[in-house]
């Protein structure tokens, strides 16, 4: 049974390339094939709950949101865990819609468009930093998992605060441990660390989510008069 993540091969001129090794290919095709997949349903539930004018949901996402995630992580390994992705990435799609509304409404399209554009560069500049570097990134584990939590309980703190400064700062954070977690989970794919599609495909989409409506975020304060 060959072990290594990745293969060192000899080429002419004694030149050394890396080659990942079949396992972890196959978990990266079918990591990005199922995450383009559910960005597309997340678009098109957005796309319904603004076309039926869906209320802002605000802290109810939250539970509906871990409980897809559970039940995510507990089937994982099973043909249940597809149809939970999909239930979370379109319960996130569907409470996107009602922001986006009123992004259109009160600041136009311009904040979206950048917002998107900058999720989808970020998203693809950091995969592709690691999938080339090969860099292993299992020491940022234990930073960036309690920098989310604490940026996570500051998000909802601030709710209640409702300070401009605060609120903008968190985003940024957000977009710096997303833009982490991104290249984290992506590494640890490369390294073994992850064999299970589904759930790098959830670390994954809920990462660009974060990324995409921290960025909204910004791009809707700087586009303050």
């Amino acid at each position: 049974m060959e072990t290594e993540k990745y293969r060192t091969s000899t080429m002419s001129g004694g030149i050394q390339s890396t080659a990942l090794s079949p396992e972890v290919t196959k978990v990266l095709r079918s990591t990005y094939m199922l995450l383009g997949t559910t960005i597309a349903f997340s678009a098109l539930m957005a796309g319904l709950s603004m076309a039926i004018k869906a209320p802002y949901f605000g802290l109810v996402t939250l539970i509906p949101y871990f409980f897809c995630l559970w039940m995510t992580e507990k089937n994982k390994n099973t043909s249940k865990g597809l149809f939970w992705v999909f239930a979370l990435t379109g319960w996130l799609g569907f409470t996107l819609g009602p922001i986006l509304s009123m992004y259109l409404a009160v600041k136009g399209a311009e904040p979206i468009m950048l917002a998107l554009g900058s999720t989808a560069l970020v998203f693809f500049a950091c995969s592709a930093y690691v999938l080339t570097t090969r860099k292993n990134l299992s020491f940022m584990t234990g930073f960036l998992m309690v920098g989310m939590l604490v940026a996570f309980i500051a998000a909802i703190a601030n709710i209640f605060l409702q300070i401009p400064l605060l609120s903008l700062t968190i985003s940024a954070v957000f977009v710096f441990l997303s833009a982490g977690i991104i290249m984290w989970q992506t590494s640890a794919i490369i390294h073994g660390g992850e064999r299970n599609y589904i759930s790098a495909t959830v670390t994954l989409f809920v990462m660009i989510y974060n990324l995409f409506l921290s960025l909204l975020q910004i791009f809707g304060i700087m586009s303050d008069d």
